[in-house]
Formats: C-alpha cells, sequence, structure tokens
C-alpha cells in the first residue's frame, strides 16, 4: 500500500537533528510522494532544495498569513522574491495561503492582499494554491469568490467547519484531512468526512505538528498519515487500501504529478 501525504513541514527546525533519517523512514514505510510546503521565504526555499535531493518530495512555495510582511509596502518585495522561486518544475503549488484572524486581526488588510496577489500569481503560472484558513472562513469564501483561481487547489488542514466544507466543494476545491479527524474530542469529523465525495478527497499529516491519535502530542511526520486513512476508511466503510489508492490518485491529479 502506497500513502501520498498532500502536505507536510519536513523544512521545519523541529526536524534538525535527524531530518535525512526520518526521510528514509517515511519512503520505507510506504509514502512514496509527499508535498513539502513553504510558508514563507526562507522556507520556501528549503522545500526546494529538499525536492531536488528526493525524487518523491516535492514542494509548494507561498507566504502564509501568519508570515506576511509588517507593511503593504512590503508586499511587493517579497512577491518578487516568490516568483524568482517559481521556475523550479517541481514546485507544484502556491501555497500555503490564505488567512488567518486567530493569530492576528491587526493585519487583515495586509493578510487579503498577500492572498490576492498570491492567487493571481498562481493563475499567472497555471499553478494550484493550497489555502490556510482559521477563524477567517467568511473572508476566505468571499476572496475566493471574487477572484478566480484558474487550477483551483486544496484547503490544507481544512477547519471541520460545514459551511466551509460545503462551500469550498461548490468552488471546486479538494479538501485535505489531517490529524484532527481522529481527536476523541473532535466535532463533525464524521459528518463531514461524509460529506466529501472521494473524488475530492487528500491526506495530510501537516507534521511536525497535529500529531492524529495514538500519537496525539507527539512530534508528527509523514508515517502517521496512514491514521487519517484509516479513520476516513472506518467512516466511508472502505477498506484503508481504497482510500490510500484513491487520495494518492487524488494528489497526482491536482498537483499535476
Amino acid at each position: 500500500m502506497e500513502l501520498f501525504d498532500s502536505h507536510c513541514h519536513l523544512n521545519d527546525d523541529k526536524f534538525e537533528q535527524d531530518r535525512e533519517q526520518i526521510i528514509k523512514s517515511i519512503y520505507d514505510e510506504g509514502i512514496t510522494k509527499l508535498i513539502n510546503a513553504g510558508y514563507d521565504i526562507k522556507s520556501s526555499k528549503e522545500a526546494i532544495e529538499l525536492a531536488k535531493k528526493y525524487d518523491f518530495i516535492f514542494a509548494t512555495c507561498g507566504i502564509s498569513p501568519n508570515d506576511v510582511p509588517t507593511s503593504l509596502e512590503k508586499v511587493e518585495d517579497e512577491l518578487k522574491e516568490l516568483e524568482k522561486l517559481l521556475q523550479n518544475k517541481k514546485i507544484v503549488a502556491i501555497g500555503e495561503i490564505g488567512l488567518d484572524y486567530y493569530w492576528n486581526k491587526d493585519n487583515k488588510q495586509i493578510q487579503e492582499e498577500m492572498f490576492i496577489k498570491q492567487i493571481d500569481i498562481a493563475n499567472k503560472y497555471n499553478l494550484p494554491i493550497v489555502i490556510h484558513t482559521r477563524e477567517a472562513v467568511d473572508d476566505t469564501l468571499k476572496i475566493l469568490r471574487q477572484h478566480q483561481v484558474i487550477k483551483k487547489g486544496v484547503f490544507h488542514c481544512c477547519p471541520l467547519n460545514k459551511e466551509l466544507v460545503k462551500q469550498a466543494l461548490s468552488l471546486g476545491f479538494y479538501i485535505s484531512f489531517s490529524g484532527p479527524i481522529t481527536f476523541k474530542n473532535s466535532k463533525n469529523a464524521d459528518e463531514i468526512i461524509n460529506m466529501v465525495p472521494l473524488e475530492k478527497m487528500l491526506i495530510e499529516t501537516d507534521s511536525p505538528y497535529l500529531s492524529p491519535e495514538p500519537n496525539r502530542g507527539k512530534r508528527n511526520d509523514s508515517r502517521n498519515v496512514k491514521y487519517n486513512a484509516i479513520k476516513i476508511a472506518q467512516v466511508r466503510n472502505i477498506n484503508i487500501e481504497e482510500i490510500a489508492k484513491i487520495t494518492y490518485k487524488n494528489a497526482e491529479t491536482i498537483f499535476e504529478i
């Protein structure tokens, strides 16, 4: 059985001591493709370097809402830096990008400006987007309705919000499930897993964060993506091999790998 982790952060400092060993273990345990996601210029460069080094690793480049510049004047400078990175063929999406009002509500204008301009870049380079949204559902959907994304994309680590999932699907986006669907106190998980058509479903770890049960609280890595697949298989009453196959194909399709 092969699995595709559609979003992780092997470029995170938490892997600094054993990154090469972990990457080998990931592949040996059947995760034969993964997307290593950037969230600012530095991490995007690091994602590219790992993708160059390993055939089974691909990269996204983007500036997340939690890493936007402090002023609108600096937005253009960072976007120019971002565009310079997009020549590499192993970059498969712009992301992660979006809005996050949980950590910072004081810079909404800059977050929205950066989100919209990175959608424009994605359209320019014919790439999908990887969306991060937290406590910003209405504004995220509003921007996506007003600014068409040609290649669509993925709601990564999608919040378990029924209206968000419904609207995201209506707009043509994929839904990516991460560790929280396995949490015992997770609300709406089963209902939302049943809402998402199998052909629009991805799985991810968002590692090193959000370890699923039974490893909740520990450092996460791509090997744990199997637990998300197990949860979906249980809810949908489908064997895990079929969920692995479907989500693998879906990731290959949206990222054109």
